[in-house]
């Protein structure tokens, strides 16, 4: 049984006045996969997802989700998907309780499961002696677990998590990487933007690399290394081979050895 497409970029591309963030990317998740979208800072990811989100308009090319266009119908795309962004997005004015309770409102969530969902949530990421705290008293950590928390309430299809592991402790992100996990088995998709090459190497099916706005390769750890002529190499060094900063990083090392050796 042919499986159904989650995500589906096409030819997109996306500037900022001279500059080409994103340029000519075609890329798709499939339906029951985590992908990783990788890539250097200012590679493209982010401006691809916010794309896709319908938070940005592509100058050409498309994009969707499950089918939905993200130009056309970004309200059922957002229906479709919990996000995840890098930049924390959050009232905070609000006590996540506020928060969570506004999101189900907003979304129309049914009650009494939600607030199951809630409290299930809540106690699994020990959140219980923030969730009355205002948000702008919160540490990083707590703020992205407000935002994990926040995407998985209406319980998506698909989760697009922008660096989601940045501030959080090793039980959190232990719990995050099982929260992708149980999502996959259940059939739902994830697009995983990180720079953490152990990470990514070892939750996703297929990665696309992605370097000045340019997929420059894709596919699963094998087809990586065959493109990199690598039987066993890491994802961390086919990710330098491939985006061509082997030779930076020796140079940097190189440097730093001989600075602190003086």
């Amino acid at each position: 049984m042919k499986k159904l497409v989650a995500v589906s970029i096409l030819n997109l591309v996306k500037s900022f006045g001279s500059l080409v963030a994103v340029n000519d990317v075609t890329l798709e998740v499939r339906e029951g996969e985590t992908y990783g979208l990788l890539g250097p800072n200012g590679a493209g990811k982010t401006t691809t997802i916010k794309c896709l989100m319908g938070l940005l308009d592509p100058d050409t090319g498309t994009t969707s989700v499950y089918g939905v266009d993200s130009l056309d119908n970004p309200i059922e795309v957002k229906r479709l998907v919990g996000y995840v962004p890098e930049e924390h997005q959050l009232y905070d004015s609000l006590t996540p309780r506020e928060l969570f309770e506004f999101i189900a409102s907003i979304r129309e969530l049914p009650e009494e499961r939600t607030n199951k969902r809630i409290k299930e949530m809540v106690k699994a990421f020990d959140f219980e002696k923030y969730y009355d705290s205002m948000i702008v008293t919160l540490s990083q950590g707590n703020k992205q677990k407000t935002m994990l928390i926040s995407a998985l309430l209406h319980a998506p299809k698909l989760l697009i998590l922008d660096e989601p592991f940045v501030g959080l402790d090793v039980r959190t992100t232990r719990m995050v990487k099982d929260i992708i996990k149980i999502h996959v088995e259940s059939g739902g998709s994830v697009l995983l933007s990180t720079h953490i090459m152990e990470v990514a190497q070892g939750l996703c099916d297929r990665v696309g690399i992605i370097d000045d706005g340019v997929l420059v390769a894709e596919g699963s750890l094998a087809e990586l290394r065959s493109q990199a002529h690598e039987e066993s190499a890491t994802l961390e060094k086919l990710f330098l081979r491939l985006t061509e900063q082997e030779e930076e990083v020796q140079v940097g090392v190189d440097a730093l050895r001989e600075a602190l050796s003086e």
